[in-house]
């Protein structure tokens, strides 16, 4: 008897209005809910969850009991969507992209791999289309590694003082600020976020549900409009857009009134500082709450850096590689070398042995041949966690991450090590 008899796999296409898989995805939208401990549902919400799934061409995979006992047999005990979008590599190069969100397991169902299945399900037919990445955002941090993907971009959680201590060093250039409506400013925020998309390193395409997230249509924790979201649009000296932010009021944290930002992407320095600037000029707020990258400038740009205070820091963007040539091609490089690397992969989409030649910034991948001494070893996390750059050849190599004789360690990192830090402003 198979371990997964009781049970019926399925994928679901949102595009489907037929009756029954009308009752299979509202069952599918109950489940992955109730995994995350969010509120129930009411239609407005399905419907523009539905909406978002369309727009991406999500795919649901789900696992439903064959023969429910107490209740219907449309609520699956685990699910797992994945759709399609673009990942910066690094050099302005944008790879095809594998997104996983809204994983879930019944507590109920644990332990029978059916999370094992759905995903060894998802990445094979990723691959078998051409994909070269998959990424995911991570609740837990023990869970995806086993499947090949490493932690790649990071991010900190700031607390900023706008009190009277906040003071640029150096005067700002000749942009100026706007207040918008949400609901107006959506055509800003997507061209100015594809030109992020297209310049910073770690950045992704960003599902549909964005859009009624920032334009204030809806706000998925209150279950109806945001009445609290603004938008502060930068106009460079020739009043063209730059950079927004979204924010609006936190209530009391620490006692003390607070701001907290949906949103900020800014193209130059001159649009990150003014915003800010913006920020802190807000009447009836003595702070404000963000998750910035781990090299944001502001701090630096301060004349009391103190005012930025660390609050903690996460990880985001998990990526996995599927096709090891085309990734390893398309991401930049920044020393002329040449070493064989050996990579271990529990799914085998990348495991095996690889010749890497980097000459003038750019690589060139081939299988090894199996005689080939492996110089440098390491996982298909660990090759995920340090492919956009996000921590260093000798730090994973200190960690026991990444082995191999030290003249060789040193050489992969000197081709590989090197360009900005990524980041990634986007959950999924």
């Amino acid at each position: 008897m198979s371990a997964h008899d009781d049970l019926t796999f399925s994928d679901l296409d949102p595009h489907d209005e037929a009756p029954r898989a009308t009752e299979l995805i509202t069952g599918w939208i109950k489940a992955a809910t109730r995994g995350f401990h969010a509120p129930r549902m009411d239609d407005t919400a399905r419907a523009l969850w539905l909406e978002g799934c369309r727009a991406d061409d999500a795919v649901l995979r789900g696992a439903w009991p064959a023969r429910p006992v107490v209740g219907p047999d449309t609520v699956p005990v685990a699910t797992f969507a994945a759709f399609d979008k673009e990942l910066n590599v690094g050099g302005g190069r944008l790879l095809a992209l594998r997104m996983i969100t809204d994983v879930t397991v019944s507590p109920t169902h644990r332990r029978r791999g059916l999370l094992r299945r759905m995903m060894t399900e998802d990445l094979r037919d990723a691959a078998a289309r051409g994909l070269p990445v998959a990424a995911l955002t991570a609740t837990e941090g023990s869970i995806y590694g086993r499947f090949g993907f490493g932690a790649a971009t990071w991010h900190q959680r700031v607390m900023v003082d706008t009190d009277a201590r906040f003071a640029l060093r150096d005067p700002l250039g000749r942009g100026s600020v706007e207040l918008v409506d949400p609901a107006d400013a959506w055509p800003v925020i997507s061209a100015v976020y594809a030109q992020h998309l297209a310049r910073v390193r770690g950045a992704v395409g960003r599902p549909h549900d964005y859009e009624p997230m920032l334009t204030a249509r809806y706000d998925w924790e209150e279950r109806g409009p945001d009445r609290k979201m603004w938008t502060a649009v930068h106009l460079d000296a020739s009043g063209t857009p730059d950079g927004y932010v979204c924010y609006g009021s936190a209530g009391d944290v620490e006692g003390r009134p607070t701001l907290q930002v949906s949103d900020l992407v800014a193209l130059t320095p001159d649009a990150h500082l003014r915003l800010w600037r913006f920020l802190a000029d807000v009447d009836l707020a003595d702070q404000v709450k963000h998750r910035t990258a781990l090299d944001d400038p502001l701090r630096w740009a301060l004349v009391e850096p103190r005012v930025v205070r660390t609050t903690g820091l996460g990880d985001m963007l998990w990526v996995r590689l599927l096709d090891l040539p085309t990734a390893l091609t398309a991401r930049p490089w920044y020393a002329d070398g040449e070493l064989v690397l050996d990579v271990d992969d529990p799914l085998g989409h990348i495991a095996g042995r690889w010749r890497v030649r980097t000459r003038g910034g750019e690589a060139r991948v081939e299988a090894a041949p199996d005689d080939a001494a492996p110089a440098v070893r390491m996982g298909a996390d660990t090759l995920g966690a340090a492919y956009l750059g996000g921590v260093s050849v000798p730090t994973l190599h200190a960690a026991g991450r990444i082995t191999g004789p030290a003249e060789a360690v040193e050489t992969l990192a000197a081709m590989a090590d090197g360009g900005p830090a990524p980041y990634c402003a986007t959950s999924f």
